[in-house]
């Protein structure tokens, strides 16, 4: 992530304080990794999507303002947050597209490989990862956040290990685990 993380803490801080204009000088700092987020998660999904990257950043902006954005911390912090409102983007876009059925066979079909190039038949590959992470997040919750910030936001291990507060060799320890038990899951189902 390229922005000083100075910069865009002072003006989270600034947010916290009340001080609306803060969020005029955010954007510009932190639009640049949205869209780059943004588009690993477009990558996953099929071709023709009728989201594109910018509309999912601009949707997952809006909730992050409707929700507590005064309460971001730090970069760190925020960029977790844009990560899950980016997936709970796709997943509202996904139930309201697939409501009737949930895929059969093919909802299966998602490899959590090392390096996240996952090639999605459909947006209930989506459906069935975001259960199982669901799953997981009451089992494990730190392994649940790291999941949802490899495999949805796309961000690599150093970008995780900050956003996360923890080294990147736990950051590969906890990927392993957290992989080894959803690929058992999914072979399970």
């Amino acid at each position: 992530m390229s922005q000083p993380e100075g910069e865009v803490t002072r003006l989270l801080a600034e947010l916290r304080e009340g001080k609306k204009d803060a969020v005029n000088q955010l954007v510009p700092l932190v639009y640049s990794e949205l869209r780059k987020m943004a588009g690993a998660y477009m990558q996953r999904e099929q071709s023709g999507h009728t989201l594109q990257a910018t509309a999912l950043v601009n949707e997952a902006f809006l909730r992050m303002a409707g929700g507590d954005a005064g309460k971001l911390e730090n970069r760190a912090h925020f960029f977790a947050i844009a990560a899950n409102s980016m997936r709970q983007v796709l997943l509202d876009h996904a139930r309201h597209r697939h409501a009737a059925k949930r895929g059969g066979d093919h909802a299966q079909k998602v490899d959590l490989d090392a390096e996240l190039l996952v090639d999605h038949d459909s947006l209930n590959d989506v459906l069935v990862v975001n259960e199982l992470l669901e799953r997981l997040e009451k089992l494990d919750p730190r392994q649940g956040r790291l999941v949802e910030l490899r495999f949805f936001a796309g961000l690599t291990t150093e970008e995780t290990a900050e956003a996360m507060g923890v080294s990147p060799a736990t950051v590969k320890r906890e990927w392993r685990s957290a992989k080894a038990w959803l690929n058992r899951e999914m072979a399970a189902k």
